[in-house]
């Protein structure tokens, strides 16, 4: 099938984290236009985590060799970053096959989806130096995956309610 065009991209990583959300017990609201930055928000037990979601099928590694790194515009960076934010900021990387035809694996009785994500929490980090874009560090531990929405979410309730929880509550 080739390479993909910008357009899938966008697709796949939506598919992505809608597979994603719903496996981690949250909704997901996509926006037709991402003016603040936002491709789509998550909801769960009240509280809300903003993601804005890439994909790449050629990322970049530091020297590390487990740490992708994504370059992102500074005006989006800012958007997410912001103090005065009422849902926490993320960007979200999906990285797939170049050819567009092995993202899906069709079988019988299951589709399997031949990607990974990965998530970096932009809110609160300070303004960036440059006008153009923003080296974005996502490591393999920050997997967009339900234990990382678990995180997510945690930091979004700490952010809104401080550290400690009411009596017999619990963040799920």
């Amino acid at each position: 099938m080739g390479k993909p065009e910008t357009w899938q991209q966008e697709q796949i990583s939506l598919a992505y984290v809608l597979g994603v959300a719903t496996q981690a017990n949250a909704t997901v609201a996509s926006w037709n236009v991402d003016k603040d930055g936002v491709d789509v928000t998550l909801k769960r037990n009240h509280l809300l985590v903003e993601l804005q979601m890439k994909c790449t099928f050629d990322p970049r590694l530091l020297a590390d060799g487990t740490t992708r790194t994504f370059d992102l515009d500074v005006a989006t960076y800012n958007k997410l970053r912001g103090p005065r934010r009422t849902a926490a900021g993320y960007l979200g990387l999906v990285v797939v096959p170049r050819d567009v035809g092995n993202w899906l694996d069709h079988k019988p009785d299951s589709v399997l989806m031949r990607c990974a994500g990965f998530y970096a929490q932009i809110q609160n980090l300070p303004a960036a130096s440059g006008n153009s874009t923003k080296k974005i560090h996502l490591p393999d531990n920050q997997r967009l995956e339900a234990p990382g929405l678990d995180e997510m979410f945690a930091f979004a309730d700490e952010r809104l309610f401080g550290s400690e929880l009411l009596v017999g509550e619990a963040i799920a």
